[in-house]
Order: structure tokens, then C-alpha cells, then sequence
């Protein structure tokens, strides 16, 4: 219908292009016609010895004037002919580009038809996006990552030198943006659905929990926001989708969270006094306030391993948990292959796998970001977590380093989003076992989170991307062992070099003696005068 809407209109359109011409040919040639008889050069005399020069003069003036006109004319049709042949060959590009789309042509004579056809293109492209189901992708990089935000901040990748990871939204554009997604979700959700006799339950805006969204920069942009629900544990997922035009209503739904339960997988080598760290923060978060979780630990070797058994059964006792599992492999430490046999001895129910580390700290907040980002077949969920500079850099003007929930702050002088890790993971272990799992060959630090990454972006599953403000990693020294491979090992040393300090930071160490001379001679000169 699309061809044989643009081969009917592309005539009417030749021929208001020709009008066109005519029309500005007409005006020129009123508005450059040579001045008429009241305003006609004076004539010589008859019996004026210069009348043959006369008459000569005034001719080659007139025709020098008619050839200038001729040439302008020429140029302008030259001109209105190639501005022609450009919008013909875009409407033949337009054409090729959608032969099976709709027909849209917009006869002004019909207008009801003219909407429907255009409200028919807007949808087919919310059909085209990747809305409603994942696109398979060539590489990690193909990948448009999301953007998260509240009601005040808004959480973003893009950064720069001058932007921070954390920030209120500065352009204006933004701000009303993000204001008219939020209203008109808060409206949809206030509109009657004609089937419930029961009051209604009226939102507003501080129902709203967080949103994400991401622009395809030849669909529209897309955006999933997230209400408080009727109830604890239970949520209004709204999504709406701009393409290139008014945000459209793509799903109101109902999404019940109290029965999803999350088990956490947890590979671990030594390190015990960094689990202890660790099991603080999940008692506090995963099992007092969240409390539908399970804790996996898979442990490679005997070293610390009974220290590492007592943390466990004490969080246990003390907090009576029971969902826990405990797995000791007595090989040589691989990061993959210890959440592989995790979430492989899992027997229960479809279950959310969060492949976790022991330097990880999260929030309760971030474990229904989890639940929310991922649906089984459909949608997996990869956070960018927020990564701690060295606290000692940071902190090193002050008295003493603050406790670590006062460090858990997003700015750009504390610490960066990690962009280029893609460790922790939440989805479904169906999800998780129909793509194969981890390739079990890649041994030691690194590699096997990215294979893994791949597969799901090889796949028709949608790949969720962004920023969470409740996901933190916290700042370690990191030994980079000459076991690794060339290319494990370079991978290790730049991340060794991002989790130190920022820019500004290490250029003030590296600059530190050269500071300290500036303010010495400072100090010297104050005291001469």
C-alpha cells in the first residue's frame, strides 16, 4: 500500500512543485520588467545632432538588461530543477526504504483518514523498536544501554569531563521530558478501565518509584516507569513509547513481586574477612528488609573455608535464615564456573538468578530493580553498577575515613559507573540454562561474563541496560596475576587503573611535588614582605 500510495502522490506533488516555479517565474518577471512609460529614459531630440548615438546607446542598455534577466531566469529554473529531482529521489528512497509499510498518504480532503493513517505509521513503529521483544545484535557494543531516573535525579552513563553520574536534569528540554512521561503515566493510571465498581485508587506522582529509558535514534525513545502498587511487594509498571511524535501507551500491567523469590550465587575463594563484610550487608538488606532471597556460596579450595562456613551458620542462627546453600569445589578458583554449578543445583521453581561478588554491596531497592528487569523468555537484566575510587585517595585530606554507608554516595569525585564490567547479572535461570551457560573453559579473572553477555545479545531476548543507584562495587586492591592470559591480564590492569582515583585526583598525585614547591615558594614570599 506504501508504493502505491507514493506512486499516486508523487504526480500531485510534481505538478504543485511546476505551479510552483510558474508562479515565482511570473513574480520575478513583474517585479524585474524594465521601467515603464512614466518612468521612461529621456529620448534625444529629433533634429539633435546625437540621435543616431542616442537611440544606440539606449538599445544596448535594453538588451544588456534582457540578457542579465534571461541568465537569472536560467538559474532559477536550473535551480527549481534540481531541488526536484532531490525530493523525487527522496521519495524513491522513502520508498525503498518502507515498500511493506503503510499507506500514509495525508489527504487533507479526508482528515479522519489522514490521522488513522498516521496514528497506523506511529504504531508500526513501536512495532519495529525493540519494545516488545529483544533484536539479536552482532556485538556487546550494538547495544543501546538505558538511562534511570526518580522524580530528582536522573542517573546517566554519558558523562564526559563536566556532567556528573548523578545529577538533577540541567537542560529544560530533559526536565520537561521526563515531567510529561511521568504525568501522562500517572493519568493512565487514573483513567477508569470501566470494568472495577470499586473506587478507584487515585496516583500521583510521589507513587512513582524510578523509570528507565533508552532512544533508538530511528524508532523514538522508550520508557518503563515503575509505581507503588495496592499493596507491599506489589507494583504499576507503565511503558510508553515516543516514535517520532506523541509518547504512546504501550502496556499497563500489574506486576505482583511478593512471591518472587531471588537467589543470590556468590563464587568465593579465601577472602574471608571480605564474606563477613558482605554477609553484614545481606542480613540487613536481603533477609531483614527484603526477606525473599536465597544465598548460594560456591567455595573453591579448604583454605578459610570453616571461617567462611562459621559466618554463615552464625547470620543463620542469629537471624534464622535458612535459605542458604553452601558448595565446595576443591579445584582451582574460576569465577564462571562456581556460578555455573550455582544455578545448575538449584531444584526448586523458575527462580531470579543475581550472579553476585564478594565485594558487592546492594540495596533493597536494587533486589526489585532485579525482579522488575527481568521476565522469563523475554527481558534480562544488566545493571551498571556504581565502583568506588580508593577510599585513602579520597579521603586522605580528612581526619579518618568515613563508615562505609556515609562512602556509598554517587559523585563523581567517589567514584565512576563501571560500563565496561558486566559481572553482575540478574535473570531467569530458565533464561540462564536455555542459552547454554557459562563457557567453562575460561579460567581465573575476566572473560567469561562477557561471553555470557554475548549470548544473550546473540539472542531474541532484550537485554536491559543501565545505570541503578542501590548496586555498589566496593574498592579493593586488585593483584593481577601472572597466571592470566596477555589478554586477561591487560583486561585486569585497566580496571587496577580505573578504581583508583579520578582524573582530578590522580592528577593531583601526580603533580604532588610540584604543588608542594608552588606553596612553599608561596610561603617563603609571604614572609619577606
Amino acid at each position: 500500500m506504501f508504493r502505491r500510495g507514493f506512486i499516486l502522490f508523487l504526480p500531485r506533488l510534481v505538478g504543485l512543485l511546476v505551479v510552483a516555479c510558474c508562479s515565482m517565474s511570473i513574480v520575478y518577471m513583474l517585479a524585474c520588467t524594465p521601467r515603464g512609460d512614466n518612468q521612461q529614459l529621456a529620448l534625444p531630440r529629433v533634429h539633435s545632432p546625437t540621435v543616431k548615438e542616442g537611440y544606440e546607446a539606449i538599445l544596448q542598455e535594453r538588451e544588456e538588461q534582457h540578457r542579465n534577466y534571461i541568465i537569472s531566469l536560467k538559474k532559477q529554473i536550473s535551480q527549481l530543477k534540481a531541488e526536484l529531482q532531490g525530493r523525487t529521489e527522496q521519495l524513491k528512497n522513502m520508498q525503498n526504504q518502507y515498500p511493506d509499510s503503510l499507506d500514509i498518504q495525508l489527504d487533507h480532503s479526508k482528515p479522519e483518514k489522514a490521522q488513522a493513517n498516521l496514528l497506523a505509521f506511529l504504531r508500526s513503529q513501536v512495532d519495529k523498536a525493540e519494545v516488545h521483544s529483544g533484536v539479536k545484535l552482532s556485538t556487546e557494543y550494538a547495544a543501546v544501554p538505558f538511562e534511570s531516573f526518580t522524580l530528582q535525579k536522573v542517573y546517566q552513563l554519558e558523562t564526559g569531563l563536566t556532567r556528573h553520574p548523578e545529577e538533577k536534569p540541567v537542560r529544560k528540554d530533559k526536565r520537561d521530558e521526563l515531567i510529561e512521561v511521568i504525568e501522562l503515566a500517572v493519568g493512565s493510571l487514573n483513567k477508569p478501565d470501566g470494568i472495577s465498581k470499586a473506587k478507584p485508587r487515585v496516583y500521583t506522582a510521589s507513587d512513582f518509584v524510578e523509570g528507565i529509558y533508552r532512544t533508538e535514534k530511528n524508532k523514538g525513545t522508550l520508557y518503563e516507569l515503575t509505581f507503588k502498587g495496592d499493596a507491599k511487594h506489589q507494583f504499576k509498571k507503565i511503558v510508553l513509547f515516543r516514535p517520532f511524535g506523541p509518547v504512546m501507551k504501550v502496556k499497563n500491567e500489574n506486576v505482583n513481586m511478593a512471591d518472587t523469590l531471588i537467589n543470590v550465587i556468590v563464587p568465593l575463594a579465601k577472602r574471608a574477612s571480605k564474606f563477613r563484610q558482605f554477609m553484614q550487608n545481606f542480613r540487613e538488606m536481603g533477609i531483614q528488609q527484603d526477606g525473599r532471597i536465597h544465598l548460594t556460596v560456591v567455595y573453591f579450595g579448604k583454605e578459610q573455608m570453616n571461617e567462611v562456613k562459621s559466618i554463615l551458620e552464625n547470620t543463620s542462627k542469629s537471624a534464622n535464615f535458612k535459605n542458604f546453600t553452601f558448595i565446595q569445589l576443591n579445584e582451582e578458583f574460576s569465577r564462571g564456573k562456581g556460578l555455573d554449578v550455582g544455578a545448575r543445583f538449584w531444584k526448586g521453581n523458575n527462580v531470579v538468578l543475581f550472579f553476585c561478588d564478594v565485594d558487592i554491596y546492594f540495596t533493597a531497592e536494587f533486589l526489585n530493580s532485579c525482579r522488575l528487569n527481568t521476565q522469563p523468555g523475554k527481558k534480562v537484566f544488566y545493571p551498571v553498577l556504581f565502583s568506588q575510587y580508593n577510599p585513602s585517595i579520597i579521603y586522605g585530606h580528612h581526619d579518618s575515613i568515613p563508615s562505609l554507608e556515609q562512602q556509598l554516595i554517587i559523585k563523581k569525585e567517589t567514584g565512576f559507573w563501571r560500563d565496561f564490567g558486566f559481572g553482575m547479572t540478574c535473570q531467569y535461570r530458565s533464561d540462564f540454562i536455555n542459552i547454554g551457560g557459562f563457557d567453562l573453559d575460561i579460567k581465573g579473572w575476566g572473560g567469561e561474563d562477557v561471553h555470557l553477555y554475548r549470548k544473550y545479545l546473540h539472542s531474541n531476548l532484550m537485554v536491559i541496560r543501565t545505570p541503578v543507584r542501590g548496586l555498589f562495587h566496593l574498592w579493593h586492591e586488585k593483584q593481577c596475576l601472572d597466571e592470566l592470559t596477555p589478554e586477561q591480564y591487560k583486561m585486569c590492569m585497566q580496571s587496577k587503573a580505573m578504581n583508583e582515583a579520578s582524573h582530578g585526583q590522580l592528577g593531583m598525585l601526580v603533580f604532588k611535588q610540584e604543588i608542594e614547591t608552588h606553596l612553599h615558594r608561596q610561603k617563603l614570599s609571604s614572609k619577606k614582605t
